[in-house]
C-alpha cells in the first residue's frame, strides 16, 4: 500500500489547550516509548508491565499493541513489506497525536525495518521518541512460540514472517537495549523506568517512590 496525500483545502487548527498545558495538568511529560524486536521477544509483555507500573503511580499512559491495532485501525493490512510500512506509518501518526495529548505512549510492534522506525522517530520532536530494543535470540523466541506462529512459519503456513521468511533489521543505536533472553521482566521494567528518570520524563516528586 502506498501512502498518497489526497486531502485538499485543509488547514491545521491550533488548539488553545496545548501539549504543555496538558503535561502541566498531568504532572508529567509525554513521550513515545517504541518497543521493537522479534515475535516472542517480550515487547508487549514489557510494554504492559511498564504501563502498569506507571499507571499505579497516577501517570497517564496507553499501550498501542501490534495485535490489537490490527483488529481495528490496521485491520485492512497484511504483512507484505508495503503493508508493514503503512502499518507503522499509521501507528506513528497515532502515537504523535497521543504525544500531543500529554500521554506516555508505549508501542509494541515488531517494526522490522530501520527505515520505518526512523520515519516514526522523525515524526516526533527531538527527544520525544525512545527506542527500546527487546533483543532475544531467534532460537529462544522459537522455543517460547507462545502463539504457535514460528511453527506455522516453518511449515510455510505463514508468509512474510519476520525472522523466518522476512528479515528483521536490528536497531543501530537504540536508546535502550534489553536482552530479554537473559533479564527477567522485573529487571527489564526497572531498566525502562531508570531511563525515564534519567530523561526527566517522570516528575521529581514521585521518582523516588517508583
Amino acid at each position: 500500500m502506498t501512502q498518497k496525500n489526497t486531502s485538499q483545502n485543509v488547514i491545521w487548527h491550533h488548539a488553545t489547550v496545548t501539549r504543555l498545558r496538558r503535561e502541566q495538568k498531568n504532572h508529567h511529560n509525554s513521550v513515545v516509548i517504541w518497543f521493537t524486536g522479534l515475535s516472542g521477544a517480550g515487547k508487549s509483555t514489557l510494554a504492559h508491565a511498564v504501563e502498569e507500573r506507571l499507571f499505579q503511580y497516577g501517570f497517564n499512559t496507553f499501550v498501542l499493541d501490534g495485535d490489537n491495532i490490527r483488529h481495528g485501525l490496521c485491520g485492512d493490512l497484511g504483512f507484505t513489506d508495503s503493508d508493514r510500512k503503512e502499518n507503522i506509518r499509521r501507528i506513528s501518526e497515532t502515537a504523535k497525536l497521543m504525544l500531543e495529548a500529554g500521554v506516555i505512549t508505549l508501542t509494541a510492534f515488531i517494526s522490522p525495518f530501520r527505515s520505518e522506525r526512523l520515519m516514526a522517530r522523525k515524526m516526533m520532536p527531538h527527544g520525544d521518541f525512545i527506542e527500546v530494543y527487546c533483543y532475544c535470540p531467534l532460537s529462544v523466541c522459537e522455543q517460547r512460540d507462545v502463539k504457535g506462529l514460528y511453527k506455522k512459519a516453518r511449515l510455510g503456513e505463514i508468509k512474510h514472517f519476520t525472522g523466518i521468511s522476512s528479515p528483521y533489521e536490528e536497531p543501530d543505536n537504540p536508546e535502550l537495549a534489553i536482552d530479554t533472553g537473559v533479564f527477567g521482566l522485573p529487571e527489564s521494567v526497572e531498566k525502562v523506568i531508570a531511563l525515564l528518570r534519567e530523561r526527566n520524563i517522570l516528575p521529581a516528586g514521585k521518582i523516588d517512590a517508583l
